[in-house]
């Protein structure tokens, strides 16, 4: 009897045995079928990322095609001047030249072009320091309760200094002398 008990339990044991190797070799293929599946789906999101940004650079490319195409450099400058006027770019102190030509879909190299031949303000760069200086000249006009530095801010200038010295060198006085100007009989 105790020899038949025993190999009950040896077969048993190996009955075990046999459900651990199945169930190991069950897992380890699961696990592969999880890390295929898992490769895959990196696979299919970075082909939806290149596919998005490929689209982004078509549609940005046929923007610039399209305005690049604007042999009439008047169009491009009008086109320009609606733009930085409807979004107010040049109130962003960080925002130049080569952004500009990014929003307008043209090289910076046209860019440069354009405004050298089109403009008074030689580059791109002078011309929204001039949209700057012209918004902080109109604001010390109009706004006279406004601080110097709030000025500044409000028209783009990244610092009050720079707004001093350009409003100094635009108008021959300090930024205080010119509102003054205007708001001798506001009191």
């Amino acid at each position: 009897m105790a020899d038949n008990a025993i190999q009950a339990l040896q077969a048993e044991n190996d009955a075990l045995r046999q459900e651990i190797e199945h169930l190991k070799n069950e897992m380890v293929r699961l696990v592969s079928r999880n890390l295929d599946l898992s490769e895959r789906l990196e696979e299919d999101n970075e082909l939806r990322r290149r596919t998005e940004v490929a689209r982004e650079l078509l549609n940005g490319n046929i923007e610039r095609q399209r305005n690049a195409d604007l042999k009439d450099d008047s169009q491009l400058m009008a086109l320009i001047e609606i733009k930085v006027e409807n979004e107010k770019y040049h109130l962003d102190p960080d925002f130049n030249g080569k952004q500009l030509a990014q929003v307008i879909g043209v090289s910076h190299e046209r860019l440069l072009r354009l405004f050298h031949r089109q403009t008074i303000h030689r580059t791109p760069d002078a011309y929204l320091d001039n949209l700057r200086t012209l918004t902080a000249l109109r604001m010390l006009r109009e706004k006279p309760h406004y601080s110097i530095a709030s000025v500044a801010e409000d028209s783009g200038f990244s610092n009050v200094r720079t707004f001093q010295r350009r409003i100094q060198d635009i108008v021959g006085m300090s930024p205080a002398e010119y509102r003054a100007l205007f708001t001798r009989d506001i009191k």
